[in-house]
């Protein structure tokens, strides 16, 4: 399984492709938190990241589909497929060796952001002026959503041998799991107790209750729980795949 993972990093960094994806991803993060005057951290009244951990899922339900889309679907195309399940390695090894080698490359493109902590650190008033623990816990539930994103990235890739179709497809569901439950709670007919059911079925909601710097144990059994599933359904699709 470890052997995977490396190959999983080192195709991802044996062109240019993956170095343009985190760069373009800092970039971006970069210009949004910095220029545009609708998230700039310069109209926060105080110093606060509050604006990164707002726009990131955002960026990353295309960043993550875009990294993942290659994961099966490449290995389906090239034919390599059948040599992997030659390997001294079980179906949940390849899901999982997978799974960890995307998770570490997306937590890599998050490394550069910690400038961000540093430089709001200096831009407090008086310096040092932030919520330390408030952005630790940011952090944490960023990570979670990474893991969230990756497992639906894999899956998608798992589920069809084009990579366009899989980064449509990834890009889609991490939209409905993350956005669409807070827009489908605000139909009528989810009005009263019902609204708050349907949001907290979706992504947004834990992820922003650790957003505020309290790591709850609901909300952390929600995103094991989903990761989980999202992966043992990956092993399924290879499974039935394998045998059809």
């Amino acid at each position: 399984m470890l052997a995977l993972f490396r190959k999983e990093i080192g195709s991802f960094f044996s062109n240019i492709t993956g170095y343009l994806v985190i760069a373009l991803f800092l970039t971006v993060l970069s210009v949004m938190l910095w220029v545009l005057p609708d998230f700039s951290i310069f109209e926060y009244p105080y110093a606060s990241l509050d604006s990164l951990f707002d726009v990131a899922p955002l960026v990353f339900l295309f960043l993550i589909p875009a990294v993942c889309m290659r994961s099966f679907s490449e290995e389906f195309n090239n034919g390599t497929i059948e040599t992997l399940y030659t390997k001294p390695l079980s179906f949940r090894q390849i899901v999982l060796g997978k799974y960890l080698g995307n998770f570490f490359l997306v937590s890599l493109a998050l490394l550069p952001t910690l400038i961000y902590v540093y430089t709001i650190w200096h831009l407090g008033s008086p310096k040092g002026n932030i919520d330390l623990g408030q952005i630790a816990g940011s952090y944490i539930g960023l990570l979670f959503l990474v893991g969230t994103f990756t497992a639906i990235g894999l899956l998608a890739s798992a589920l069809t041998p084009n990579q366009v179709s899989a980064f449509i497809l990834a890009a889609a569901l991490c939209f409905v799991m993350h956005y669409g439950m807070y827009y489908f709670s605000r139909l009528p007919f989810f009005s009263g107790a019902g609204d708050l059911l349907v949001q907290k079925i979706g992504i947004d909601y834990h992820y922003r209750s650790l957003s505020r710097g309290v790591i709850d144990f609901r909300d952390v059994l929600y995103f094991v729980s989903l990761i989980s599933f999202l992966l043992y359904s990956t092993y399924l699709v290879l499974q039935k795949k394998r045998n059809g």
